[in-house]
């Protein structure tokens, strides 16, 4: 199952990220290509189509932070559950299996670098789960913040719209995202729970053992995690931060324009070096992921492959909507990468 896991997100990452190079290309034979894939992706300001054929409302860009929420809420504490199981198992085993082997190789049994080999891959089994704790951890903040967003700061124009393969290509980004920071505990997770609810069924609710938590316990662990993970953090955070502010800028926009649908230049935190900083800050914490995740994980890279192509060729798009939109557009503003491009 976790082969079959992995391999299915890899492909569909691929799948997502290749049509978006392909459009970057600059030959005038993918012109048509470009033109449509940019159909797709265009939303709000720079969706300007009377026809509302194959669109839905920009705010139901709400959607795919609900269905983040909940679904990493749950990824997030089945995950988290298991670590903390493995854990206290490995504990409670750990000192009597060690006498076991010790025996067993003095009276000619098995030789002790056996069980060497097997405590080395159970640390490294746990440390790889507490690092997928971690990791969406860190992609709960992120959703939740985005939820809020939506509901409190951001204020959608009522002829504002997406087109509908843009809504479903962000529902499918919002599942896939959080179960790629987890796919390789995924199926020891999914057992774990299934045996647990098996075993709940069996022996009913009285005969079951009293669940106690110790909130020291549960986050101890991550307390010992390597220095990836903090720096990772800390990039994360720095992205977080900034795409915070951006996101206050344009919500705030909205607020100082007399039409629903007059538009005006943001200025403030990288908006006065990019025309989309909120991406750039959105590329900036999938990369803190990266970090975070150990940078050995080719999943995870798929991952921010496709979230750094897609939030490129929409940066562009902004940028050429602004410079049509605006003569007085600030020229030092670049699309979304500082100082390139």
């Amino acid at each position: 199952m976790n082969l079959w896991l992995v391999g299915l997100l890899r492909a569909a990452w691929i799948a997502g990220t290749l049509p978006i190079l392909i459009a970057s290309v600059p030959s005038s034979r993918l012109c048509w290509f470009r033109d449509t894939l940019l159909g797709f992706a265009k939303r709000g300001k720079t969706l300007q189509s009377s026809s509302k054929r194959f669109t839905v409302p920009q705010r139901f860009f709400r959607h795919f932070y609900w269905v983040a929420v909940v679904w990493t809420t749950l990824l997030l504490g089945s995950t988290w559950m298991y670590a903390n199981y493995t854990a206290q198992l490995v504990s409670e085993v750990s000192e009597p299996l060690l006498y076991s082997n010790i025996a067993s190789y003095l009276t000619g049994g098995s030789h002790i670098s056996s069980w060497s080999k097997s405590h080395s891959t159970s640390i490294k089994q746990r440390l790889m789960i507490w690092r997928s704790v971690f990791l969406l951890l860190l992609m709960e903040v992120q959703v939740l913040r985005r939820l809020v967003e939506t509901i409190y700061v951001f204020n959608y124009s009522p002829s504002a719209r997406m087109h509908i393969l843009g809504y479903l290509t962000g529902l499918f980004f919002y599942t896939a995202a959080p179960l790629s920071l987890s796919c390789n505990c995924i199926p020891e997770v999914y057992e774990f729970l299934v045996s647990g609810v098996a075993e709940f069924i069996v022996r009913g609710k009285n005969q079951m053992p009293a669940i106690e938590i110790h909130l020291w316990e549960f986050v101890n662990p991550l307390m010992k995690l390597g220095w990836c993970q903090w720096i990772g953090a800390a990039i994360f955070c720095w992205g977080w931060i900034h795409q915070q502010r951006c996101h206050s800028i344009l919500g705030s926009l909205r607020d100082h324009t007399e039409q629903v649908d007059e538009y005006v230049i943001p200025h403030g935190d990288w908006f006065e070096i990019v025309s989309s900083p909120h991406y750039l800050a959105e590329i900036v914490i999938y990369a803190g992921v990266v970090v975070a995740s150990g940078g050995a994980d080719l999943t995870i890279w798929l991952l921010f492959a496709f979230a750094v192509a897609n939030l490129v060729f929409a940066a562009a798009e902004t940028h050429r909507w602004y410079l049509r939109k605006f003569d007085n557009y600030p020229s030092n503003r670049l699309a979304v990468i500082p100082f390139l491009y």
